[in-house]
């Protein structure tokens, strides 16, 4: 008897397809069918699980989502697996609490930089050349509320050598110098950035002959595989801090199955199957995928179908700090978006905005 199983996901090809294409190579040889649906990229950001663990089996969740859904009893344990040392930087990692894991890291991103090989035959490097560029007008930074906030975990992580939201949210000379190169950034991109998405801003790459380079966006593997839009993007490392791609904030996506599901054995054997190296390697990264494991990243036939996004790129993921994990960092996340953005929006000075993220992070209290 075929065993029925619900997921939701992201609508984006990298969310969808990989999963979708995964799920039907699967059932080629299990008698389950899954059936997937999907939401908006700013639902999967912001959505709680509560709602969706009691509709669906298998849920592709953002990774800061865990330690409240896990400490809600909303998600079942999952077995280790390969361990850390399968997955990319501290992917796996992100999905673990309190001891078990909660998700599998079958998506892999952080910030990283783009840049467009026809008008530019290299990136830069550092942060003046990537200001000297922006000079020229053809840099383009996404920095809506989120994204904003990410830039500035980023830089601030970089810059201290340490994850930022440990204690307060950064050392104040590490904040104010990443403030002062951000602020310096809005000055030289459109005003429109202000409000914008990484892929709006890949699209706007990919699409106009204008823009040549973004230092700061969470990287898309899809805007490097040919015919996927007008232009291709090559994806690279962040700009180095002493020599070093290091502190961005790290993102991407993990599967998990809900503690309620009707047929929990037969979700977390999908799980653990569509996080294995084959498969992340095969069928998922071909239906639109951007694996977790590293057997994906090192393979040469799918850095060849992405112009080497997993190659020019696994510095900044194995060198990317990691938001603080705790049951109420979601509230905390949402406040300190808005008091970056408004910030930046309104020319604010270092102090008094480091002053109210400190807060804003020291109310988490211990958080390792």
């Amino acid at each position: 008897m075929t065993t029925r199983l619900r997921g939701i996901t992201w609508d984006h090809e990298r969310g969808r397809g990989s999963v979708v294409a995964a799920s039907r190579a699967y059932a080629e040889s299990h008698d389950v069918e899954i059936t997937w649906e999907a939401r908006s990229l700013q639902a999967f950001a912001d959505q709680g699980l509560e709602s969706l663990t009691a509709s669906y089996d298998l849920l592709v969740i953002d990774h800061p989502h865990i330690p409240h859904a896990a400490h809600a009893g909303l998600l079942a344990a999952l077995p280790d697996g390969e361990g850390p040392a399968a997955f990319v930087g501290r992917s796996y990692e992100s999905y673990r609490w309190d001891g078990a894991q909660y998700g599998l890291a079958i998506d892999a991103a952080a910030q990283v930089a783009a840049y467009r090989p026809d008008l530019i035959a290299e990136p830069p490097r550092t942060w003046d050349e990537v200001l000297d560029l922006a000079a020229d007008g053809a840099v383009l930074w996404p920095s809506k509320p989120i994204d904003a906030l990410a830039s500035t975990f980023t830089l601030t992580s970089g810059l201290q050598g340490s994850d930022a939201g440990r204690s307060g949210f950064g050392d104040p000379a590490a904040f104010a110098e990443a403030w002062d190169l951000l602020g310096r950034l809005r000055d030289l991109v459109p005003a429109e950035c202000l409000s914008a998405n990484p892929i709006e801003t890949a699209d706007r790459m990919a699409t106009e002959d204008r823009w040549a380079y973004a230092p700061l966006l969470y990287g898309y593997s899809n805007y490097a595989r040919e015919g996927f839009r007008d232009h291709l993007l090559r994806w690279t490392d962040i700009p180095e801090i002493d020599g070093e791609p290091r502190g961005s904030m790290l993102g991407g996506a993990g599967l998990a199955v809900s503690s309620r599901s009707a047929h929990p054995q037969e979700a977390i054997a999908f799980a653990t199957w569509a996080a294995t190296g084959d498969v992340q390697r095969g069928v998922y990264a071909l239906g639109g995928g951007q694996p977790g494991h590293v057997a994906a990243w090192q393979d040469s036939d799918l850095n060849a179908l992405t112009n080497d996004f997993f190659t020019g790129t696994r510095a900044t993921l194995e060198a990317a700090s990691l938001r603080p994990q705790h049951p109420g960092f979601m509230e905390v996340q949402d406040a300190a978006c808005e008091r970056v953005h408004r910030a930046l929006t309104g020319r604010e000075v270092a102090a008094p905005v480091l002053a109210d993220l400190d807060r804003m992070f020291d109310s988490l209290g211990d958080r390792g």
